[in-house]
């Protein structure tokens, strides 16, 4: 994803009335699984954290009301995130 269609997109936990990523932030793109498309602002995390991946709570997932999306880096580009699955 080039940094034009970035800036386009939605991100994970924005409000409603204002979804779009904002200039100076770090984003990864999640894909796949119930967020797939949206951005996830990583602004500020630390390498392990980047390397870890990310357990996202929603309620649009396998396990509905208190589940998570599972997340983490895609070895061949790590600004992609891919979905390893839900937990409940």
């Amino acid at each position: 994803m080039d940094e034009e269609a970035l800036m386009r997109g939605r991100v994970y936990g924005a409000d409603h009335d204002d979804p779009g990523p904002r200039p100076g932030r770090v984003y990864r793109e999640l894909c796949g699984g119930s967020l797939d498309g949206l951005l996830l602002d990583v602004t500020g995390w630390g390498a392990d954290a980047l390397a870890d991946g990310a357990a996202l709570p929603t309620e649009i997932g396998r396990f509905g009301s208190g589940g998570r999306a599972h997340y983490g880096p895609r070895p061949a580009d790590p600004r992609r995130w891919d979905w390893f699955g839900d937990s409940g």
